[in-house]
């Protein structure tokens, strides 16, 4: 049920890793089709002061399209496909830019990442990215991801940025995404043209009567709507991942939501790491690795299985598949292989040193991560 209760709102000073949406209609200016460079100046601020909370930071943010029609000359209206992925080839380049020099007066590095729906249905890809992710945050890069907008295609396309923000939240284990929206939160009507809509602060569950108050998109620029947001609090609050909706036109949108600015809740009741445990114990195994006692004992201490413990591989599987992982006392769990099983019998029983030798090319040092892993 949907609830106006404040006591139970999340705060996101709690946060320890966030991810943050932002839309075409925040970032470029509608009438001119500029860089609203005061305003992604403010959000620097917000981010850095986040980073200073020892929080991890992830911006998915839209605008390379808006960019790149306004400097092809393309007007407003509607744009073929071709012509998309033309300006968006051109308005990625001025964006990536926008946020690096944005973030670089904090000491912030910044990265690109452009993903397409395949990415994260294909789990070899899904693996690939979280762990390009988990890199950049342990080295402090602040990551900017977009849809590949320049090669994809409405079947291999997300379509909109709420829903990508919110599989990018599930990837990388975030506690909060925040969608920074031109409404202060979600409404029981379209305010715009019900003056008796209200709105909600905190929603518990997501119930039939909640999705069918959501409406469509009412910015120009924005493709996102209503929907697209209660879709993505779908996918978020079920990885144990809370959500927020909140106005984000204001000049430093996180610091006013961190300060009671309006905003929705939609509260989850796990944690984001024991929900994606959960998962993966859940998924049906397509092999199986042993280990010896010293790779056992590990496991069961929170370390990662590194080629060196296992002594043996059955089973045909591919990279990023579930298999189980037995030691000499039986089964200890479940995880996602960063190798084929074909690999996995190569490295088997080898230093992580010896990968690239053994296989010709460079591996990563874990067979199955921690953090892929449910014991």
């Amino acid at each position: 049920m949907a609830s106006l209760t404040e006591i139970r709102r999340p705060s996101l000073t709690d946060a320890r890793r966030l991810v943050v949406k932002i839309g075409s209609a925040l970032l470029v200016d509608r009438s001119t089709g500029l860089l609203r460079e005061d305003w992604l100046t403010g959000l620097a601020q917000d981010v850095a002061q986040a980073q200073a909370r020892g929080v991890d930071v992830i911006l998915v943010s839209s605008g390379s399209i808006a960019l790149g029609r306004a400097t092809l000359g393309l007007g407003a209206s509607s744009l073929p496909l071709e012509q998309s992925q033309a300006a968006a080839a051109v308005g990625q380049i001025e964006l990536a830019r926008a946020y690096q020099t944005a973030l670089a007066p904090h000491g912030i590095r910044a990265a690109q990442i452009l993903v397409t729906l395949e990415d994260s249905e294909d789990r070899r890809r899904y693996l690939n990215t979280r762990a390009t992710l988990e890199t950049l945050l342990a080295l402090g890069v602040v990551p900017i991801v977009n849809e590949n907008d320049t090669i994809a295609t409405d079947e291999i396309r997300f379509g909109d940025n709420d829903r990508l923000a919110a599989q990018v939240a599930v990837t990388v284990g975030a506690d909060q995404l925040i969608l920074l929206s031109d409404v202060d939160g979600f409404y029981s009507a379209n305010p715009g043209e019900d003056p008796t809509a209200r709105r909600y602060d905190v929603i518990d569950e997501i119930t039939p009567e909640i999705e069918a108050m959501a409406g469509d998109a009412a910015s120009g620029l924005s493709r996102g709507g209503m929907k697209t947001k209660v879709m993505a609090a779908k996918t978020a609050t079920r990885a144990g991942c809370a959500m927020v909706i909140t106005e984000g036109s204001v000049r430093r949108p996180l610091n006013a939501l961190e300060h009671g600015a309006n905003c929705t809740w939609f509260t989850t009741h796990g944690d984001p790491q024991v929900a994606r445990k959960r998962w993966i114990a859940s998924m049906k195994s397509h092999g199986e690795i042993t280990v010896d006692a010293g790779a056992a004992r590990a496991l069961m201490s929170g370390k990662s299985l590194l080629p060196a413990g296992v002594t043996s591989v059955r089973g045909t599987f591919g990279r990023g598949e579930p298999v189980e992982i037995v030691g000499p006392d039986g089964k200890l769990g479940q995880g996602l292989c960063r190798y084929t099983s074909a690999e996995a019998e190569v490295i088997a029983g080898h230093r992580s040193a010896d990968i690239s030798d053994l296989l010709g090319y460079p591996g990563r040092a874990a067979l199955v991560h921690r953090d892929d892993m449910a014991v």
